[in-house]
Parts: C-alpha cells; sequence; structure tokens
C-alpha cells in the first residue's frame, strides 16, 4: 500500500509519513468494519483515492498556515495533509462519530497538526470564531461548486484559498458557479487537471482566492443555498 503511495505521490514523501499513512489505512480498514466511514474496500484503491489524491493540493504550493478541510467525512483529504506538511488542519464535519474516529487516529498515529470542528459548515461560517479565520479551505465531493462555494468561502481571509477538488465537471461546475465566486469575495485563479495513474480517473483542483471580505448575510439557510444557489 505505501509502496503505492511513494509511487504516484505528487509531492516527496518521507518514510516517516508513509508510515503513518500505513497506520491510518489500518485504522481506517478496522473501524470500517463496524461503521460506515468509506466504500473503498482494497488497499490499492486506498492507495490512491484517498491518500495519493489527497495530496494533490499540497503539489499546488498554495497551503499553508491554518487548512480547514470541509466535510471531512473520515479525514480525507485532511489527514495526509496533515501528515505531508507542517500546516495546521482542521477538519469539520456534521458527524460527530467521523470526527472522533479523526481524532483517535490523529492521537494513536502522532499526528499532532490536526483538529476537529464539529457542525454544519453553514451555520459555523456565521460564528465570528470561525468566519475570516484559514489561510486555505479544502474540500472534496461534498456539493456543487456553487453551494460549495458559500459553505466555505466565508471562512477565508482575504488573500486565502479555497481549493475544491473535483471530477471531470470541473470546468463546468466552474462556470456555473461564476456569479457565486464574485458574490462570496472570490475569484477564479486556476483549474488544474491531473490523472489518477492506477485508475485513469481524470480529477481536477479548482482554485478560487479570496480577494474581499464576504458580505454579512452569506452564507444563507442552508434550504435556500440548495434550492436557489448563487
Amino acid at each position: 500500500m505505501v509502496d503505492i503511495i511513494s509511487k504516484y505521490s505528487p509531492i516527496p514523501l518521507t518514510a516517516e509519513q508513509l508510515g503513518k499513512m500505513r497506520t491510518v489505512y489500518e485504522k481506517l480498514e478496522e473501524k470500517n468494519k463496524v461503521m460506515n466511514l468509506t466504500s473503498i474496500k482494497s488497499a490499492a484503491d486506498a492507495a490512491e483515492l484517498h491518500f495519493i489524491d489527497s495530496l494533490y493540493p499540497l503539489s499546488t504550493g498554495l497551503i499553508k498556515g491554518d487548512v480547514l478541510d470541509v466535510g471531512s467525512g473520515g479525514g480525507f483529504p485532511g489527514i495526509p495533509v496533515a501528515i505531508a506538511s507542517d500546516t495546521r488542519v482542521t477538519c469539520l464535519d456534521a458527524t460527530k462519530k467521523k470526527l472522533d474516529f479523526i481524532e483517535e487516529t490523529a492521537s494513536e498515529t502522532g499526528i499532532g497538526n490536526i483538529g476537529v470542528l464539529y457542525g454544519r459548515a453553514e451555520e459555523l461560517a456565521l460564528d465570528k470564531a470561525c468566519r475570516d479565520k484559514y489561510d486555505t479551505v479544502l474540500s472534496r465531493g461534498v456539493a456543487r461548486l456553487n453551494v460549495l462555494c458559500e459553505w466555505c468561502l466565508p471562512y477565508l481571509k482575504p488573500n486565502g484559498y479555497f481549493i475544491a477538488m473535483k471530477g471531470s465537471s470541473a470546468a463546468e461546475e466552474a462556470q456555473e458557479a461564476a456569479n457565486a465566486i464574485k458574490t462570496l469575495g472570490g475569484e477564479l485563479v486556476d483549474i488544474m487537471h491531473y490523472k489518477l495513474q492506477l485508475s485513469g480517473h481524470g480529477h481536477a483542483l479548482v482554485i478560487i482566492k479570496k480577494t474581499s471580505v464576504t458580505p454579512a448575510g452569506y452564507p444563507r439557510h442552508n434550504s435556500q443555498i440548495i434550492k436557489k444557489p448563487l
């Protein structure tokens, strides 16, 4: 499993970092027997779709300081990013059991630069303690980009970056989200396409820079966000 990560990782990894990733996978595999953390079963698939894919945002050189992973689930991309960098990563999710897994795994694996935040993204983004706080926000496979921007951009400091991890629909979603990005104080910087070598899946990073403070009143109530995206 770590041989696959080492071979196909988009960034260099040390033996210690690879060892931690192996331990995280073992804990994920064990926990998944009693709790649905992931539908991915094989070690090779987990290596590529959880660990390698999660490392691609680090290849941009834009991840720094305080990082927020919105909709982290079982800890991806948050855990691999924390292992492979010296940033401080916070994993946000609305399912407490998943955050408990992240905390337990981080503690037992010796990942000291990770924490958790429990709640709904659109509610916590209205909290002054969370708003305009983070240097980088990450999110993978959580929602369409026009919805995701309203959940994520309020957390960013001006000049910070939101990196949305997307599939083959990235360009279409970016076009669809143009108004949301502008309204919420962002600017589309780049869409970085890449291919996962084992599966051949085409993925992309949609990179958005926070150019101004998100106006008061955003994010709206989630029913409004979903029913009438910006």
